[in-house]
């Protein structure tokens, strides 16, 4: 079975083609600039990558450009469109209407329209690349497969603000979490590394890149993560601000004569280990910068650390034990120095790491020592073959 994912952003469209059954990836590439301009990044596997300027006024376009390349006799994969079983969509927001991957139908379309107001940024996106996927390969399934659907196991005291229940109750105002797809992912690979099943297993993701957040699975459910009601919460990112004081907000608006777009303007683009550095939002920037002298790119790095490190402690506490630590994404993947000062000071959760293990990047390894208590591992995301699967697994079921 071959199955197209697609990750449909304002202005961008990223997709792979994959055989979730052997989880080989057969092309993958980028179409940017969708709107103003338009070009498109192909990498086929066996063959050389491939760019070009195509004018792209909408996503539909984008996807017809994609179609081509795939089924170009120079630059494709396969032979005809008909061979691609199905279709794939990320889509950040479900609401709390959806805890699981689905197949997308005119009722689950109109559940994505409700949940605009949730993912105001996101969602439009996401919709426009389903519809432009849905008129470009009509007949072919659909699959929605959700950012949030895998912290909706998440107990009400771990989703519940301490606001007016009402605002809950009428309004949705809620924790959802996000990178859900990439938490499943990794735990699931742990516990497949680790020999166990992961029903009992306790277990701490780390999701450490531009975005950041961390979950706490217990038993292979999700029980407590740091984003909330939207990706602004919990760890500082790139950008991001993280969880602050929300007292500030009025603060400086006041003091600055700032408006709330302003204000939100100043946390999710200014803010985070940018806002801290004054240098820079990527870490190896940050790791120059700091062995240069800078000593704003060092606290930017501790404070960033720092929050990681008391995320680790609070999932452990949440799930009253602690099995294993996984990290992943960018930053968790490809910094070893980063990972070990997060570490610093978790023995006596039982962490021992192996300085030389953990001296890899972007691969998968356990970094742990031979007698540590507990597990620590590196484990490369794949949010897209999760979407693959989900997508093989439900379309494998219409056909029954």
């Amino acid at each position: 079975m071959k199955i197209l994912v697609i990750n449909a952003g304002s202005s961008s469209l990223k997709y792979q083609l994959l055989d979730p059954a052997t989880h080989e990836l057969m092309a993958k590439g980028l179409c940017e600039r969708i709107g103003i301009g338009g070009h498109i990044k192909h990498t086929p596997e066996g063959k050389e990558a491939y760019a070009a300027d195509i004018d792209m006024p909408t996503h539909s376009e984008a996807i017809q450009a994609v179609l081509s390349l795939l089924v170009d006799p120079a630059h494709g994969v396969i032979k005809t469109v008909s061979e691609i079983d199905a279709v794939g969509h990320r889509v950040v927001h479900g609401g709390e209407e959806f805890a699981s991957s689905v197949l997308i139908d005119d009722q689950v379309m109109d559940t994505l329209k409700a949940c605009i107001p949730l993912a105001p940024l996101h969602n439009p996106a996401n919709i426009t690349g389903i519809n432009a996927c849905k008129a470009a390969m009509p007949g072919v399934p659909h699959v929605a497969v959700f950012d949030t659907a895998f912290h909706q196991t998440l107990p009400p005291k771990a989703f519940i603000f301490a606001l007016p229940y009402e605002y809950y109750e009428k309004d949705k105002v809620r924790r959802y979490g996000f990178h859900g797809t990439s938490h499943r992912y990794v735990s699931q690979r742990a516990a497949s590394l680790m020999g166990r099943p992961i029903e009992e297993l306790k277990l701490v993701t780390c999701h450490l890149g531009n975005g950041a957040s961390t979950c706490a699975i217990k038993y292979g459910k999700s029980i407590d993560t740091s984003m909330g009601f939207t990706p602004l919460d919990g760890l500082p990112m790139g950008t991001r601000s993280g969880a602050v004081d929300s007292g500030i907000l009025q603060y400086l608006m006041d003091l600055k004569h700032l408006d709330i777009h302003q204000m939100l303007d100043i946390l999710n683009k200014k803010s985070g280990v940018l806002g801290i550095s004054g240098i820079s939002s990527d870490f190896r920037d940050l790791d120059q910068a700091a062995a240069a002298g800078s000593e704003r790119a060092q606290l930017a790095i501790d404070v960033f650390t720092y929050k990681v490190t008391k995320r680790i402690g609070s999932s452990a506490a949440a799930m009253g034990g602690l099995d294993g630590v996984i990290f992943t994404a960018g930053v968790g993947e490809n910094s070893p120095e980063l990972r070990a000062k997060i570490l610093e000071g978790l023995e006596f959760l039982g962490l021992k790491l192996d300085p030389a293990k953990n001296n890899i990047r972007g691969k998968e390894a356990v970094i742990s020592t031979d007698d540590s208590p507990n597990t620590i591992m590196v484990i490369p995301t794949n949010e897209e073959l999760v979407i693959a699967m989900d997508t093989a697994k439900i379309v494998s079921q219409l056909k029954k």
